[in-house]
């Protein structure tokens, strides 16, 4: 893509949508996030949520998956690893990870640095919250 947003010639225009995060409930794991980041709901059926800002962009979504198994956090061998993580950026991160907690999330026993918070949401994905 050049800087214009044109696509470049002789590669396909491609434009992430979402991410996904599969749980056993999406539902109860898009509500959590809902509330954390003051999202809004943009497509909800049984068993697949889509979450979006609501001043627009790309959205996350969430999909109940009945054989899911939340990551081991910190990685060890063998054990169930993370896909990925989401940064959550914040202005204070006492307040932050309290609210975090108060919505279902749990802060993480092992904290890697000072100035950021791993906590895991109510499936058991790590996500991070930090200030700049």
């Amino acid at each position: 893509m050049t800087r214009g947003g044109e696509v470049a010639a002789g590669r396909p225009r491609c434009v992430l949508a979402t991410v996904v995060l599969d749980c056993p409930d999406a539902q109860a794991l898009a509500d959590f996030y809902r509330r954390l980041l003051g999202w809004e709901v943009r497509l909800s059926e049984p068993d697949w949520v889509l979450l979006g800002p609501p001043e627009g962009g790309t959205g996350m979504s969430f999909q109940s998956e009945p054989d899911y198994r939340p990551p081991v956090w910190p990685e060890r061998p063998g054990e169930q690893q993370k896909m990925l993580h989401l940064d959550i950026r914040v202005d204070d991160l006492d307040e932050a990870e309290a609210y975090a907690v108060g919505l279902g999330a749990t802060r993480a026993g092992w904290q890697p640095q000072d100035d950021v918070r791993v906590c895991f949401d109510p499936a058991g994905h790590p996500f991070c919250l930090f200030v700049p």
